[in-house]
């Protein structure tokens, strides 16, 4: 190969590929923190230097020009590699001091994990950590996280996972709502009550409520929300009923379960991380100590 006429910047290829894969620059300097004129020269002194046009103005804002859309494969390969080359590196680290990022769901992050970090912190005080509260699954490949602890099994190769147990969550609403509703006592006397469901993909949440014998269709949803905590305090402030793992929920002097005996919704739990980053001695540390706290929960 001949080095001297490699002369690609990639700062300047990430200006490129943000700006693309955001649809502005003002987005992409954003995702970067930097700058917009900033971002803006290094996607122009990119476009100087390969002699060619990345972008145009057009009615939606800018848009890539042909050269663009067929140099941006390429690049994005280029950041796969040099993701790659992070997460190697990453993998080799043999310190337990410094960060680790942990993606767990809004009730996981909230109710579960905050003693279980505190015990975390105290074995292993050089460790910082941060929670990415969501109930999106993390990009580990894109080191949005370096641990997930997830209700589902990753398909990924390249990611290793342990199951750590199933996750069983109930209906609740307050004693004042259950009086209003007569004190129901069989699944189809809940067909004119009102449930909380979720803004996104509440459809998958209505077959599994029908599954399990209920009555019921979309107008049965009076208030949805993608946000677990606010679904769980809508419950509490009987608004309407609600759904929260079994373990909370039971404990919560303001609801109780609508239905005892009925059989519990069940989930899986998986603890994942990248396998590169497995190799990490403070990674291994805490996925390990996560395994055995949450396994005991």
């Amino acid at each position: 190969m001949n080095w001297r006429s490699v002369k690609f910047d990639w700062n300047r290829a990430r200006a490129f590929l943000v700006t693309a894969e955001e649809g502005s620059l003002s987005a992409a300097a954003r995702a970067l923190d930097m700058s917009q004129p900033t971002l803006s020269r290094q996607v122009a002194a990119l476009e100087e230097e390969l002699r060619i046009a990345l972008f145009e103005r057009g009615a939606k804002g800018l848009e890539l020009t042909p050269n663009g859309l067929e140099l941006l494969e390429y690049v994005r390969a280029m950041a796969e590699a040099a993701n790659s080359l992070s997460l190697a590196a990453s993998g080799q680290a043999n310190s337990i001091e410094g960060n680790i990022t942990i993606s767990a769901t809004e009730v996981m992050a909230a109710f579960v994990l905050p003693p279980i970090i505190r015990k975390l912190r105290s074995a292993y005080p050089g460790i910082n950590v941060e929670i990415i509260a969501s109930n999106s699954a993390s990009d580990l490949r894109r080191r949005e996280a370096d641990i997930a602890i997830r209700n589902f099994r990753p398909t990924q190769p390249d990611l290793i996972a342990r199951r750590l147990g199933d996750l069983h969550a109930a209906l609740y609403a307050t004693p004042s709502y259950l009086a209003e509703l007569g004190h129901p006592e069989t699944l189809k006397a809940f067909s004119q009550a009102q449930f909380l469901g979720f803004a996104t993909n509440n459809d998958n949440y209505l077959n599994a409520m029908v599954e399990h014998g209920f009555q019921l269709t979309d107008q049965n949803f009076c208030v949805r929300t993608d946000d677990h905590l606010v679904h769980w305090e809508m419950t509490k402030q009987g608004v309407g009923i609600g759904v929260m793992t079994v373990g909370i929920g039971d404990i919560e002097p303001a609801v109780e379960r609508i239905l005892p005996h009925q059989e519990a919704f069940k989930a899986e739990v998986w603890l994942v991380s990248h396998r590169e980053l497995k190799m990490n001695l403070r990674v291994r540390t805490v996925y390990d100590f996560l395994a055995e706290e949450l396994e005991s929960v």
